[in-house]
């Protein structure tokens, strides 16, 4: 690789992160907006968590795919991406779960839990979609 081509690899890598970072934040808001609306709606916390990740994941694939990542979307990619999610799926709600358990009675326990969810599943997210999902 010359200098030249691995240069341009960074400043893609750094421009993916940046839109990845926009994208996540985003889909992150829906995430956690109908998490809070489904909690106040009095539904179960668990599945308030889950339906909120599939909100947040559709939002994050859709501008994912196009924005950060300039793919066409096809079967393949939606396939792997559905596969990704999934584990993060579980990898988000078992999170939540134990950081809910671990921080129980503490005033900021449901957007602390969440966060920390959150954040493990983004890493996983980006490193599996530049280099298994999206890549070119």
């Amino acid at each position: 690789m010359t200098v030249a081509e691995a240069q341009a690899t960074r400043v893609s890598l750094f421009g993916q992160l940046g839109r990845f970072v926009v994208v996540g934040i985003g889909a992150a808001v829906v995430d956690f907006g109908t998490y809070q609306l489904f909690l106040s709606a009095g539904v179960w916390v668990h599945l308030a968590k889950a339906f909120s990740f599939i909100l947040g994941t559709t939002t994050a694939y859709l501008l994912n795919c196009r924005w950060t990542f300039n793919a066409r979307r096809n079967s393949g990619q939606a396939f792997g991406f559905a596969l990704l999610y999934s584990v993060t799926f579980f990898v988000n709600i078992g999170v939540n779960a134990l950081a809910l358990h671990l921080l129980s009675g503490q005033r900021w326990q449901v957007p602390l839990a969440w966060a920390t969810a959150q954040a493990m599943a983004a890493v996983i997210n980006f490193v599996l979609l530049r280099t298994v999902v999206f890549r070119k």
